[in-house]
């Protein structure tokens, strides 16, 4: 497979004009659930570099399905992810969708408009402030998507989503992708058992931002640079309040500023606190609050303490959940965790649920491989498991989702029903966090009570032009 060869003007031009020509057969499977004469789900990409890529690889490797469009607004991530697909399609033993078939867009809005009626789906693997526009454009023309955690920027955006989903009657999908594990539901059944007694605390915790995501800057505001040719940086920015380029935001490095990116807390702890939310059917928090180092409203602070408060639900008891971020910000060590074969001190991201009879650790951040604390009692306790309750995933989420959209599987674990809570407590956090504030929330209304002034951070807002 050959690289198209793609110049700024191309590029743009292309993704303009290029839909006009471009016919395939439309596939009915979201709508009628019978399928197209070629039996294919059409899927459109929004974002293809990074996570982007880990979504237009997973697609090529399931043979039900067309990419019909690839959607970005750097030339240089086009160009790679025309590179990498015709690696992996050349070492691939499957029968892999080919990319150069997809029609380019720089505008996600006009890839709806023009190819609508040729799109069954789409994912969305954007900078988190692109997240609600681009999602919500593909649900209100109908299409099942699939969007990255933390979902959303703001709790009013994740919740608006997912009341459009439920109307429309499409497929969603957050991806967080310690939800199609097995590790998550060895939580969940372990907890339901009563293998950890009440749990009334859980810890967990991350190290600050490696250099390849987040650069904190010296001092504000930063210099502004050219934008590089191959990037339309006021596409970039989208919805966002307008601000110069800078190398040390564009194209990865956003994650810590507030504008695009939703801190630590947004990029983990969609994984990280999946598993206890999950397990304890935590629900929503009735008082969030943060200890940071420096609350100054354009990026995330060094280091972070938050402290989630959830009442009682029915006979189980309330539970305080506190998450630390930054260099050296880590609970103490919990009982027995000094006999722990991974001793001596705790790794770099964890998790643990202390229960009055046992401890569960789950390391890396993720929900993969959890464990009970004290090497005796894990030892005795894999003699001895629960028997497995909840059914498994085959494939991943990526095809949890795609067999949901061909009715051959059920609702994915992550659909917005599920997820929406979940992103909701995070993003309450990310204003904690963002602000240096004390939240009381009240769910049933969607807004913060003690301080009314903080809801705008709860709202949806969009620059003209960008609001969906």
């Amino acid at each position: 497979m050959q690289t198209p060869r793609l110049t700024r003007r191309t590029f743009l031009k292309t993704s303009t004009a290029a839909a006009a020509a471009f016919s395939l057969p439309r596939f009915s499977i979201g709508q009628s659930g019978r399928g197209s004469p070629n039996g294919k789900i059409n899927v459109a990409c929004v974002g293809i570099a990074n996570r982007g890529f880990f979504a237009v690889s997973e697609l090529m490797k399931d043979p039900r399905v067309n990419i019909v469009a690839l959607c970005d607004v750097d030339q240089r991530h086009v160009q790679d992810t025309f590179k990498r697909g015709a690696d992996l399609k050349k070492k691939s033993e499957l029968t892999c969708a080919d990319l150069t078939s997809a029609t380019l867009f720089g505008d996600y809005r006009e890839m709806i408009a023009k190819m609508g009626g040729k799109i069954d789906a789409v994912t969305v693997s954007t900078p988190d402030h692109h997240h609600y526009p681009a999602a919500m454009t593909a649900i209100k023309a109908g299409k099942h998507v699939y969007v990255e955690k933390p979902l959303t920027h703001t709790v009013g955006e994740a919740r608006a989503l997912r009341d459009a989903a439920k109307r429309k009657g499409i497929i969603s999908q957050m991806g967080n992708q310690g939800r199609a594990t097995e590790g998550i539901r060895l939580i969940r059944e372990w907890t339901q058992a009563g293998v950890l007694g009440e749990v009334r605390e859980v810890h967990a915790w991350s190290p600050e931002f490696s250099d390849r995501y987040f650069i904190r800057p010296a001092s504000l505001p930063l210099p502004a640079e050219q934008p590089p040719e191959t990037l339309d940086w006021e596409r970039w920015v989208g919805p966002a309040e307008m601000r110069p380029y800078h190398s040390t935001i564009a194209p990865v490095r956003w994650r810590g500023w507030w504008n695009f990116g939703n801190g630590m807390l947004g990029d983990w702890a969609c994984h990280t606190l999946d598993g206890p939310w999950w397990a304890l059917d935590l629900g929503a928090p009735s008082s969030v609050e943060a200890k940071v180092s420096e609350a100054n409203g354009i990026t995330s602070p060094e280091w972070a303490q938050v402290t989630y408060k959830f009442p009682a639900r029915g006979k189980r008891p309330p539970v305080t959940l506190t998450w630390f971020e930054g260099p050296g910000r880590k609970p103490s060590a919990p009982k027995n965790w000094e006999d722990d074969p991974k001793k001596p001190g705790l790794p770099e991201r964890g998790m643990f649920m202390l229960g009055e009879k046992n401890t569960l650790f789950a390391p890396i951040g993720r929900p993969d491989s959890p464990r009970l604390l004290g090497s005796a009692t894990w030892e005795e306790f894999k003699q001895h498991r629960p028997t497995p309750t909840i059914p498994r995933v085959i494939g991943g989420p990526m095809k949890e989702w795609l067999d949901a959209i061909a009715k051959t599987g059920p609702m994915p674990g992550s659909n917005f029903e599920y997820s929406v809570p979940l992103a909701e407590m995070v993003l309450l956090g990310v204003v904690a966090v963002k602000t240096g504030k004390r939240i009381e929330w009240d769910a049933k209304s969607g807004k913060i009570t003690n301080d009314p002034s903080l809801n705008k951070y709860i709202a949806i807002s969009a620059r003209d032009g960008w609001k969906v």
